[in-house]
């Protein structure tokens, strides 16, 4: 009987460390830390060396990238008109400010012909007034030649038809009667050939203004021609198609016909509105031509 209950506490005994043996927690507990082998130790090391390596030298810093003045930039990375002339060719260069000076030339003389013409027809109403007021030939020869209506050019065609009449008289001619015609051509002629020169003394400045537009133009494609080719010559000798490379050379070509344009556009304005005002004062004065002639035959018909 004892034997029997020994027998079955052994078994008991035994069964609960059977138990113990197989619990995940008591295994680990009880199972020793694992050994480290040589492949892992060594990867370890490697990357506590990576880790202590400065930043600075895990990636190179390239010295163009906060660099503006390696891209053609100014110091605040950008590229401005007067840094593309600046830094263009000297041919170039001449170019813009030949276009340039041509342009400001352009806008003086539209100031100085607004103020001529501005003037001339304010002039010319004053003299028209005073000239329908002269009542015979004499007054009209004093009125053109006062020094009111000096250079205007509507007064100096009265100037020498009346000049022509008292020229006439002067040399002891008959200038009424059977005389009249002979008289009137003459006068016609003198006015004529003051009036021929009006169309040459009005278009000053014209022929600059035409040159200005037609040619300027060309001019500023000549500039912009050169200085791609000096640009392409620069991409063949760095051996680089870097945009931020060759851009500001291409800038600066374009530049040349961009002020190429901004001094033949207002050119050609200019020339063509001062035309329009050339021709009519050319219409005054034709009509004024055809008064003056009726009001010298007039005088003249009554012996004046």
């Amino acid at each position: 009987m004892l034997d029997s209950k020994k027998t079955n506490f052994l078994l008991a005994l035994a069964g609960a460390a059977v138990l113990m043996a197989s619990s995940p927690a008591l295994a680990q507990d009880a199972a020793p830390a694992p050994t480290e082998t040589p492949a892992e130790a060594t990867a370890d090391a490697e990357t506590a060396t990576a880790a202590e390596t400065p930043a600075e030298t895990a990636a190179p810093v390239d010295a163009t990238a906060d660099d503006p003045e390696a891209v053609g930039g100014d110091s605040h990375g950008r590229l401005t008109v007067a840094r593309m002339f600046m830094d263009s060719d000297p041919v170039v260069k001449a170019v813009m400010i030949g276009l340039v000076l041509a342009s400001v030339f352009s806008w003086t003389l539209l100031v100085i012909k607004l103020i001529e013409f501005g003037s001339l027809n304010r002039q010319t109403d004053r003299y028209l007034e005073a000239f329908r007021g002269a009542r015979t030939i004499a007054d009209i020869r004093r009125v053109s030649t006062s020094e009111d209506f000096d250079g205007n050019p509507l007064a100096d065609m009265a100037a020498a038809a009346s000049e022509e009449v008292e020229a006439s008289r002067a040399a002891g001619l008959a200038v009424s009667g059977e005389y009249r015609e002979s008289t009137l051509g003459r006068a016609a002629t003198a006015v004529a050939a003051v009036q021929s020169g009006l169309a040459k003394r009005l278009s000053g400045g014209q022929q600059f203004l035409a040159s200005t537009g037609s040619n300027s133009p060309f001019i500023g494609l000549f500039g912009t021609v050169y200085g791609i080719m000096n640009s392409f010559i620069g991409i063949a000798n760095t051996n680089t198609t870097n945009l931020a490379v060759v851009a500001p050379g291409i800038a600066e070509a374009l530049l040349a016909t961009g002020l190429g344009l901004f001094a033949a556009i207002p050119a050609v304005i200019f020339y063509n509105y001062f035309n329009t005002r050339i021709s009519a004062y050319g219409v005054r004065s034709d009509g004024f031509n055809a008064e003056l002639l009726n009001t010298i035959s007039r005088q003249l018909d009554k012996g004046a």
